[in-house]
């Protein structure tokens, strides 16, 4: 057999095996590697680049591949059922900063100087160290931080203001094509889009990407950057009439002579008024 052959045969042999093989050690983004598992795929890349162009004797490179291929994949297991196995592999997490407190000792352990430290909180947003409650190096390098309670973002929770769930969006065009499948999770068709593009005045053939939101707004953006696409107010909408039966209802009780019109007129303006509340989180956000 010619070598070009051989080697032709032994890559394509090769790149089936070692893509099965890093499918089955798990999805890992190389920003979220440790220093082990990154050496371990260097390795696996080493060997099989040797057994590729027939550099090492192939019976040692593939005993050596399924070495490093199947003792991570067994650590791995060993891990997910030991903690004491998962510290040993895998490390444990350095406090940096607690209560406030830069740990110099566990800069050293880490090889980290102050000013690692600083530009680690900086990518974090924490401009100023004082801000920083509490970090910690993780095992793949990478730093969090938590921020004083005092320096924290404001959030609806902290409001006491329930807010709405959030679902992803569902694009239902994608370069002029509509996507069938994301209408129907929707409960929604083709013919429901193509009315919406036609009350926009948007043909199908303009649309870059069109999306629904979890409340049914449909937000759509044209090939055509000059073209003015209204905001879907959908929601705003529903708030604003809500609103509007309710004042509406508060007049009439007002206005009426009639005890128990007046009195019917009130409860339901209550009733409007309790379903606003109750909506209000689903509407306004």
């Amino acid at each position: 057999m010619q070598e070009w052959i051989e080697i032709l045969l032994r890559a394509i042999l090769l790149f089936g095996l070692v893509l099965g093989a890093v499918r089955l050690m798990g999805k890992r983004q190389p920003s979220r590697m440790t220093a082990f598992q990154f050496v371990n795929y260097i390795v696996i890349a080493i060997i099989t680049a040797f057994l590729v162009l027939n550099l090492i004797d192939t019976a040692f490179g593939i005993i050596a591949l399924i070495v490093w291929i199947g003792l991570p994949i067994a650590l791995d297991y060993l891990s997910i059922k030991s903690k004491l196995v998962h510290d040993m592999v895998h490390g444990k997490e350095t406090i940096l900063i607690k209560q406030g407190k830069i740990m110099e000792e566990n800069l050293m352990q880490t090889r980290l100087t102050g000013e690692d430290l600083l530009r680690a909180l900086r990518e974090k947003n924490a401009f100023n160290a004082a801000d920083v409650e509490f970090a910690v190096m993780e095992t793949t390098g990478d730093i969090n931080v938590m921020f004083k309670s005092d320096k924290k973002p404001i959030t609806s929770h902290d409001l006491g203001r329930k807010v709405a769930p959030q679902t992803e969006p569902q694009t239902v065009v994608l370069d002029g094509n509509i996507m069938d499948e994301p209408l129907a999770n929707m409960g929604l068709n083709r013919g429901w889009l193509k009315s919406q593009l036609e009350g926009k005045g948007i043909s199908l053939d303009n649309v870059f990407i069109a999306q629904i939101d979890t409340v049914g707004d449909l937000y759509i953006d044209t090939f055509d950057d000059a073209m003015q696409l209204p905001m879907p107010k959908v929601k705003e909408l529903v708030y604003t009439n809500l609103e509007k039966i309710h004042a509406d209802l508060i007049s009439y009780s007002q206005d009426t002579l009639n005890p128990e019109a007046k009195a019917m007129y009130m409860e339901n303006a209550q009733k409007v008024e309790s379903l606003k509340k109750k909506l209000e989180p689903y509407l306004m956000h």
